[in-house]
């Protein structure tokens, strides 16, 4: 137990830094993994919990990136959608949604390429359609609500802080209505990695610190290409291998 605590936590702290340059990515890496411990529906609680604590972290590490307006417009619907996706989890073919969410993930990141330029004017519209399928598919899926969340924010060509800070914060609310969809859905994890919790936190934490940095040292012209390089790879696993 004691290895399988260590490595978890190991890939906790990647995919937490990843996540934090990403603006996801989290689940996006530990459900596959998880899933060779723990059944499916605990392990989207399992990576739900983790994913939360990632979150908040990224809050306070670029809480200069505070916009209420983007913030607002994406969680509200994000979390109502998050809890109904979550509470539809075992009622829908989840496959057929992940390979649909890779096929548009592998075209949007080619529009962009061939159109450099493009940028979608921040509005409440956008927004608050971007939140809703966000959440939805987070909740459905446990991996794709935050891809989809990223592709709306970087189509906004938004200032790294603010993108982070963004993710972090709206990520948060929807992880949490999604973790109380599945626990009132009967979820509950009954497995021994249960007592390592507290280590996948600090994992956590040293991750998004480590994502921080990094994040640091990319240009900000640069970002934007860097979370499509992400999107892409994600866009292509969910394609292939929902």
């Amino acid at each position: 137990m004691v290895i399988e605590i260590l490595l978890v936590s190991l890939l906790t702290i990647v995919a937490s830094a990843l996540g934090t340059i990403s603006g996801f990515g989290v689940s996006t890496l530990m459900v596959p993994v998880m899933l060779f411990f723990l059944p499916y529906p605990e392990t989207l609680l399992f990576v739900g919990l983790v994913h939360w604590f990632s979150d908040v972290t990224k809050i306070f590490m670029f809480e200069r990136g505070l916009n209420w307006k983007i913030i607002l417009a994406f969680g509200i619907p994000g979390i109502v959608a998050a809890y109904i996706g979550a509470a539809l989890t075992f009622k829908m073919p989840t496959e057929v949604l992940s390979r649909i969410v890779g096929i548009f993930l592998v075209s949007y990141v080619s529009y962009i390429l061939l159109r450099p330029k493009f940028k979608i004017t921040p509005n409440t519209k956008v927004a608050l359609l971007g939140g809703a399928f966000s959440g939805l598919f987070g909740g459905l899926t446990g991996v794709a609500g935050g891809a989809i969340r990223a592709v709306v924010l970087t189509s906004f060509n938004l200032p790294k802080d603010i993108y982070v800070f963004t993710t972090g914060l709206v990520g948060a609310a929807v992880d949490g209505s999604r973790i109380l969809g599945y626990f009132n859905g009967g979820t509950r994890i009954n497995h021994g990695l249960s007592v390592g919790i507290p280590f996948f936190i600090l994992a956590s934490i040293a991750g998004v610190k480590i994502g921080k940095l990094m994040v640091g040292k990319i240009p900000q012209e640069k970002f934007r290409y860097v979370v499509a390089f992400f999107l892409l790879i994600i866009g292509i696993k969910f394609s292939l291998f929902p």
